[in-house]
């Protein structure tokens, strides 16, 4: 008797639908930055938006789309396999998981935080509003200046629930205080740990009570006044970084940005010190602050409320003071946002 042969039936192979983050802004040095090191670390599928330009001979040409080439073209060495499309057309971050805002001009020398917001409200504001209509479901990371207000701005533009409005601040913000501590230690800075709170600017409130060395606490390594210096450095990172180039900083601002998003693609429930909306936590309401935030795939899913000392809750009332103080400036420049 003849054996009856089975062919094997091949199987459908089902790949895991990849995230799609979009980036508006993405012809800036952070926009470009947040989407080099989503693709290397494959985060997902990256959308980066900018303006088109219009040249002196009225031709048009969208340098994003440059900029994007370039990065795809560091797949086959870095070996990753996102797909990488530049645009200027909103509809195409429809769908996305996350989008991160880094629309607007940066600073120049002699410049505040606090000077740009004429401009970057009308920016983020416009943002917003493509954004409320394209992708209603993403969770929104703001990184345009000054930060705290235009998390503000992008809120009221959206009307998302606040769980899904965060700026990134604090991120940045901690990892220069770490950086400072550990070029005074010479410890690794993966082994420090530390937290601030506050606006982003010259009055976020770092918080040395809360910092240590692998558990040791920070003051055993450093005298309270090197200690005082090194927060003092912290809170003038930015404008430090200004005087040196002749503007903003990016790699780290795009590294704490990538941070976010990583927490919340892949849903892994880190506390980051991120400017989320305060509804009586610490004491504040109707702000976005820098606080401790639990992030995961719902975006700001619990905000961590710690103990302070009443110099600690001082500092931070002066801070949000100042938060608040932003926030009646985009009141004023546009009621819609009130």
């Amino acid at each position: 008797m003849k054996r009856r042969g089975y062919a094997a039936q091949p199987q459908a192979i089902i790949m895991p639908k990849r995230a799609k983050i979009s980036v508006i802004g993405a012809g800036g040095n952070v926009g470009a930055s947040v989407a080099l090191w989503s693709a290397v670390k494959e985060l997902g599928d990256v959308v980066a938006v900018d303006i088109t330009r219009t040249l002196e001979d009225g031709s048009t040409m969208l340098p994003v789309d440059g900029r994007m080439l370039d990065l795809a073209q560091c797949g086959p060495m870095e070996l990753f396999d996102a797909n990488i499309t530049a645009t200027d057309d909103f509809s195409q971050i429809a769908d996305s998981d996350v989008v991160v805002v880094s629309a607007g001009i940066p600073r120049k020398p002699g410049m505040s935080r606090d000077d740009l917001i004429g401009t970057n409200v009308k920016i983020v504001k416009s943002v917003g509003e493509n954004i409320k209509q394209h992708a209603p479901n993403a969770i929104v990371i703001v990184v345009s200046n000054p930060l705290d207000a235009m998390v503000y701005t992008m809120w009221k533009a959206t009307g998302f629930p606040t769980n899904q409005i965060i700026g990134q601040a604090g991120c940045l913000d901690v990892a220069r205080f770490k950086t400072f501590i550990a070029m005074e230690t010479g410890f690794s800075v993966e082994d420090i740990n530390a937290l601030l709170l506050g606006g982003h600017g010259d009055d976020m409130v770092p918080l040395p009570r809360y910092t240590n060395i692998c558990g040791i606490p920070v003051t055993q390594f450093i005298s309270e006044d090197k200690l005082n210096e090194i927060v003092d450095r912290a809170k003038k990172g930015g404008g430090e970084i200004v005087k040196k180039m002749g503007t903003s900083g990016y790699l780290a601002p795009a590294s704490g940005t990538v941070q976010m998003v990583e927490a919340i693609i892949k849903d892994k429930k880190r506390i980051l010190p991120c400017a989320s909306y305060c509804d009586g936590d610490f004491g504040l309401n109707g702000l976005f602050v820098g606080v401790p935030t639990l992030l995961g795939a719902g975006g700001v899913e619990k905000i961590v409320e710690i103990d302070l000392n009443d110099a600690e809750q001082k500092l931070l009332k002066e801070s949000a003071d100042h938060v608040q103080e932003l926030v009646d400036v985009v009141k004023n420049l546009d009621p819609s946002l009130a």
